[in-house]
Order: C-alpha cells, then sequence, then structure tokens
C-alpha cells in the first residue's frame, strides 16, 4: 500500500492499493471518522461498486444514504447538480457529514462541487474508478460542472479528506476509457518527467501501482506549490485547453482523453513548426499515444477550435495561458494574445 500525503491548504493522503474497496470504511474512518455520508455515484459505477462501498462503510459504522444520476459527461450540468444538493439536504447531512465520490472524473468533480456549496462546505472522500480520475481529477481539489458554453466553467476549489486509489477496480474499464486515463498519463510524462514517460514507454497496465503512484506524486508537488492554479499548476492544463475545443466542437463524441491527446499533439506541432521543440519530441509523443490506442487528430479547423477555445476558464483578460513541449520532461507557459490563437492552432494543424 503506498500513501502519498498532499500538503495544500489542507493536509490529505492519498492510498493506492489494489483490493482496497472493501476497506474502505476503515481507512475512511480514521481521515474523517464515522457520521452519516451520502455516496455519488453514476449508473455504470452503481452497479459494479455501490453495495461493496456501501457495506464496508456500513460495517464501519457510517450511516449511508446513495444518490445515482445517468452515466456521462452530459450528465455533469446544473440541473444533476441541485439535484444533489436537495437529496443532501433531504437526507439530513449535517456540516460534521461526509460525502463520498464513487466514479470517474464525472462524479468526483460534481459530487465535489456539491460538498464545497452544502452547507457552506462539507468533507468528502474521493475513490476513483477510472485511470482518467485516478491520475488526475481526484488530486488536487478543483471540483466543477459544465455549462452550455464550455466545461467546467463554474466550480471550486474544494480539497477532499481522503483520496482511496484501489487500481485493481481499473480490470472493469472498456480499452476505450482505460485510453482515456492513458492521455493523462502522457501528459505527466511530457511536462516534467523523463523517468516516468521512460516507464510507461514500455507499459503503463504492467506498472500500474508505480505509475499511479509518479503521476499522483508529480501533481501533488505542483499542487502544493500552486493550489489555486495561478502559476505552474496551468502546466497541468498541457493539451486540455484545445482538447476542451475537441470535445466540445464534437458534442462531447469525443472523449476527453482522446480530446487531450490530440490537444497535445496540436500544441506540440505548433511548437516545432515554429523551431522551438525538436521533431522528434512530436514523433516520440505521437507514438506513445498511438500504442495506447488515443487518436492523434481531428477534422475541426483551427477557427472552430479558436472560438471555443476563448470560451476556457484559463482566458485571462486579452491573454489564454498556454502549455507547450520544448522537449520531452521541459514544458512551459507561454502567454498568448488571443488574436494569436487561431493561427497557433493552424500551425499545429498543419503537417
Amino acid at each position: 500500500m503506498k500513501t502519498i500525503t498532499v500538503n495544500a491548504s489542507k493536509q490529505y493522503n492519498i492510498i493506492i492499493d489494489s483490493d482496497i474497496l472493501s476497506k474502505s470504511g476503515e481507512l475512511a474512518a480514521k481521515a474523517v471518522g464515522v457520521c452519516n455520508c451520502a455516496v455519488i455515484t453514476d449508473s455504470n459505477v452503481d452497479k459494479l461498486y455501490s453495495k461493496t462501498l456501501i457495506e464496508s462503510l456500513e460495517g464501519a459504522g457510517y450511516n449511508v444514504s446513495k444518490f445515482v444520476f445517468e452515466a456521462g459527461e452530459e450528465s455533469k450540468n446544473a440541473n444533476t447538480f441541485v439535484d444533489i444538493l436537495e437529496f443532501l439536504a433531504t437526507s439530513g447531512l449535517t456540516r460534521s457529514d461526509c460525502i463520498f465520490a464513487l466514479g470517474g472524473g464525472v462524479v468526483g468533480d460534481i459530487a465535489g462541487f456539491a460538498a464545497s456549496v452544502y452547507l457552506r462546505g462539507i468533507r468528502f472522500v474521493q475513490i476513483p474508478t477510472t485511470l482518467l480520475a485516478m491520475v488526475d481529477s481526484s488530486v488536487g481539489g478543483k471540483t466543477g460542472i459544465d455549462l452550455r458554453t464550455g466545461k467546467n466553467l463554474a466550480g471550486a476549489f474544494h480539497q477532499p479528506s481522503l483520496v482511496i486509489c484501489d487500481t485493481s477496480l481499473l480490470n472493469t474499464l472498456t480499452p476505450e476509457i482505460f485510453a482515456d486515463g492513458c492521455a493523462e498519463v502522457i501528459k505527466y510524462g511530457v511536462i516534467n518527467d523523463i523517468e516516468l514517460f521512460s516507464l510507461i514507454s514500455s507499459s503503463i497496465r504492467e506498472n500500474i501501482d508505480e505509475v499511479v503512484a509518479s503521476c499522483v506524486k508529480n501533481k501533488s508537488l505542483i499542487v502544493e506549490k500552486d493550489e489555486f492554479d495561478n502559476g505552474c499548476r496551468q502546466l497541468l492544463n498541457l493539451g486540455h485547453t484545445i482538447g476542451h475545443a475537441v470535445e466540445k466542437c464534437s458534442n462531447f463524441k469525443i472523449s476527453h482523453g482522446s480530446a487531450v491527446a490530440i490537444g497535445m499533439v496540436i500544441v506540440t506541432r505548433s511548437a516545432v513548426n515554429v523551431g522551438i521543440c525538436e521533431v522528434s519530441t512530436l514523433e516520440n509523443i505521437i507514438k506513445i499515444l498511438k500504442e495506447n490506442s488515443l487518436p492523434t487528430e481531428c477534422d475541426f479547423t483551427a477557427k472552430e477550435l479558436a472560438e471555443v477555445a476563448l470560451s476556457d476558464k484559463k482566458r485571462k483578460g486579452n491573454t489564454i495561458t498556454l502549455a507547450i513541449p520544448y522537449n520531452i520532461g521541459d514544458t512551459r507557459l507561454v502567454k498568448t494574445h488571443i488574436g494569436e490563437l487561431e493561427s497557433f492552432i493552424e500551425r499545429g494543424l498543419d503537417k
């Protein structure tokens, strides 16, 4: 069992091991104490893991209620969010109680956002069930929902009290959903970790506990330096600004991980075409993405992508900060004028 401690505005542990979902009650009791709690999950995860989690929580003395919403990014909206808040209120949860977010990134984001505003903030525990959620969205306290204009445009910073990563849960993922998480894993290697990039060049799945721990450690160190995303934490947006635009342009038919993979290729190719990145870096990124069944291109135009990207929450006035690879393990933040974004993307689409 690996334990990584995050020292943000709130200190908490991330526990990584196989077959520990059934120990969640015991682990959580040490972090938040025994209380009333609500398990928030989606319709897919509910069938697989809710019973095990609830039995573990009840065995540890928790009084448990459960809210299930329809699986999918489409549910990450204001209506579902308010439904969760109403559920918490009718369940009688108080400020000393806790939410358990059981699921992938959508569940963690919306349940965490509900925890941040219900009674002006209650505790929550993240139990991610996808690779993407384990290595990225469950760590660092970013919570939120999508608006019609774009992804994650409403939300709050609200750190969890505990994160439980049971890597055996990844065995039930479809190849497509596992690949989604691989995009985030690859992202960490490109940003600042050559050793991780080398490790995952052999196999992500065969080294899964080590991979998850390495990604979590990378993110925790960045979060500790910049919890509220004003500086170096924006490096974690590698591939995301354009990736979110790809998602939106596809009406979310292109998954988050696939969109991030495409976004990484576009920003790297643009960097190559202006002479600040070696072509070998682009080739290595494309190679590892393809080896993990991820796409590297899309059919949208630079104009379409730029229009959506300019609604991104990372925009500040007339500039938007892009994370741009200069080499594997060397990604830098570059402020870009909004008037230059379309041409930047155009260079990234130009083969």
